[in-house]
């Protein structure tokens, strides 16, 4: 392990830069941390300086969703337009609802959603009394969403009814059915012994329908009903100033899910400070500042991720919202759910300077902006000038049509993972386009990292290796499960601890980050990250099967889509289509395999292939999957 002092990593630009040959590299130490909680950071730094300012433009919903005082909204009339003043009193107002509900310091607030001024509110409102918000992937399949909540022990579960096909409330239900006769406040489900409150917020835009599913849930509050308006010397009030007082830099206000090779989930806790001062580093590299207006894509949820397991609904909230906020920019929601065509609209009319996506979104975005242009319409992307892209390398190709079509001149590329904040590295602006599509930048300021061989030892530049990080961004451990904490986060012999990332990586003599491959063989599909062991033990469940391998198949809209390899019992005849139908029924529909091979046909080998301990070999059966897919045996989309 290193025990030696980091050589610190400066600009190419800067006179003191020296190239590096030890694989270790530290970011700059100036201008020092922000020692503040996120409360206290935006009500010094941007409300008290800009409360006129835009905050945030919620196009798909109407002004005054939420009811309260009679607002301004920044005199928009048809959709809802908040600047920092306006967003601080629906904050405050929902900060004083959840310690008029009961909620404490250090009580998990889980929240399902889309893109919605609700999600942003309860962002800063937990944020403000010691609350911890969990977010949770819509996309989950109900054993999954009631899993996700037990694991961290959720008290108030904050969603909207419903998401595409996907109805919470009927899924809560049909599952525990004991939730459509429990009183709010008075859920005595055994299954979740720690909820207390579902409280729902209306995204049908059919007020009618959405009381009458409220009606048959009864323990299910109406999100409106929560929010307390009135200001002054209340007994609210009070209890949210002492709650403000009382938060600490290092308390824990963040959990996501994420998983990893054991595929049991895990649930990553992050701080005030890892998450403000990863912030503003992120907002620092892509240049943003008051002026700025960042078009953040939905779904929040599923969102930017990187080359290895970092979970996009986390990332997004914090390369989007907070990176934004931080620097006093204003954040711009297209549509609850992602849409080029919403999308292109936004960047127009609100004249966006910022856009953030995976290389899905932004295909789907070019494609949109094609269709338009082609039927004679003219877009001006002329404000539009930065951005995150990530989910997947970026194809130069890619990146300069986002240049020359939609004036991403300074685009970046972002790499971390949800235990580190979550960004450690990051392009900048300076750098050339050469390096912002085969590398993901340079390690940011108060982050140290090291490329090490099997035996901890630092490598010479140029030599793959396992990532390691260290500094202020790493999480505080997973929830409730030091046994996983300890496997990841190691110290060394200075009582140093590093992020053992599982990602095999390269650092140049510039101290540019590249990415060599995977240590781990999660499967990235259009940004999200799909883990292999879920897919298999899915698979397995099956009666039918004997074995399975789930690995990733290279695909050109996607980046990567789920292969998997299937050994049924003697004498069991199965279809792909039927082996695709045991995932999509059983977890996320993402992770069902768009391609299906049985052994032993297709003059592949009677067994999986696997070493000498018994391990399947992944690497032998992705370049079977590559072989196959080229010759289009084994599609089931």
């Amino acid at each position: 392990m290193l025990a030696h002092k980091l050589p610190r990593l400066v600009s190419l630009r800067s006179p003191s830069f020296r190239q590096i040959t030890l694989s270790a590299v530290e970011g700059a130490r100036d201008p020092p941390l922000d020692n503040r909680t996120l409360p206290e950071y935006f009500s010094a730094e941007v409300l008290s300086r800009r409360p006129d300012h835009p905050a945030l433009i919620c196009r798909q919903e109407r002004p005054r969703a939420h009811g309260g005082p009679l607002s301004r909204n920044m005199r928009v009339e048809g959709h809802l337009a908040w600047d920092f003043s306006e967003f601080d009193s629906h904050i405050r107002a929902l900060a004083r609802g959840l310690v008029g509900l009961g909620v404490k310091k250090g009580d998990r607030i889980g929240v399902i959603m889309g893109n919605t001024s609700a999600y942003a509110m309860l962002q800063w409102a937990c944020a403000s009394i010691g609350a911890i918000l969990v977010t949770i992937n819509p996309a989950y399949r109900t054993r999954e969403l009631v899993e996700a909540i037990r694991l961290v022990g959720i008290s108030h579960l904050f969603l909207v009814p419903q998401i595409r096909t996907s109805s919470y409330l009927t899924l809560l239900a049909e599952a525990l059915p004991s939730l459509r006769k429990f009183s709010p406040g008075d859920i005595q489900e055994e299954a979740l012994p720690d909820l207390m409150h579902v409280i729902v917020v209306d995204n049908t835009h059919q007020p009618k329908r959405f009381h009458e599913m409220l009606g048959d849930i009864h323990c299910a509050v109406d999100f409106r009903e929560v929010l307390l308006w009135q200001d002054g010397d209340t007994k609210e009030n009070r209890l949210v100033e002492e709650c403000i007082k009382a938060l600490d830099k290092d308390d824990v206000i963040n959990i996501q899910f994420t998983s990893g090779t054991t595929g049991a989930p895990k649930a990553v806790s992050l701080t005030h400070h890892s998450l403000l001062n990863n912030s503003i580093s992120i907002g620092q590299a892509m240049r943003l500042t008051a002026n700025d207006i960042v078009c953040n894509p939905p779904p929040l949820f599923h969102c930017f991720d990187k080359w290895t397991p970092w979970s996009m609904q986390y990332a997004r909230l914090v390369l989007g919202n907070l990176a934004a906020w931080s620097h006093g920019s204003a954040i711009v929601y297209p549509s609850e759910i992602y849409c080029p065509r919403a999308i292109v609209d936004a960047v127009i009319n609100e004249h966006c300077t910022a856009l953030h996506g995976v290389p899905t979104h932004f295909l789907g975005v070019l494609a949109e902006v094609e269709r338009r242009q082609e039927a004679g319409e003219e877009l001006d992307f002329s404000q539009l000038r930065t951005g995150i892209a990530a989910g997947s390398p970026i194809p130069i190709e890619l990146m300069k049509q986002l240049i020359t079509k939609l004036n991403l001149h300074e685009l970046t590329i972002a790499y971390g993972m949800t235990e580190t904040s979550p960004v450690s590295f990051q392009t900048t602006p300076m750098d050339s386009i050469t390096q912002r599509v085969e590398t993901v930048g340079k390690v940011r300021p108060h982050v140290m990292a090291k490329v090490v061989d099997p035996a901890g030892n630092i490598v010479p530049v140029n030599t793959p290796g396992e990532l390691l990080v260290s500094g202020y961004l790493l999480q505080k451990g997973y929830w409730s499960d030091k046994d996983q904490t300890d496997m990841v986060m190691r110290k060394d012999e200075n009582g140093r601890s590093w992020m053992h990332t599982g990602d095999e990586v390269t650092l140049d003599v510039d101290g540019y980050l590249r990415i060599a491959g995977r240590l781990k063989d999660i499967i990235i599909r259009g940004g999200e990250n799909l883990f292999p062991v879920q897919i298999e033990n899915a698979l397995t469940s099956n009666p039918h099967i004997l074995e399975a391998a789930a690995v990733s198949v290279p695909d050109k809209r996607y980046g990567e889509v789920v292969g998997a390899w299937i050994k049924p019992k003697a004498g069991v005849t199965l279809s792909r289509e039927s082996v695709r139908k045991i995932v999509w029924e059983s977890m996320n529909p993402q992770n069902a395999p768009a391609w299906v091979w049985f052994i032993g046909e297709d003059g592949t080998p009677n067994e999986l292939p696997k070493t000498a301990s018994g391990k399947v070999q992944k690497h032998i059966l992705r370049r079977w999957s590559r072989e196959l897919a080229e010759r289009r045996i084994g599609l089931v989309q």
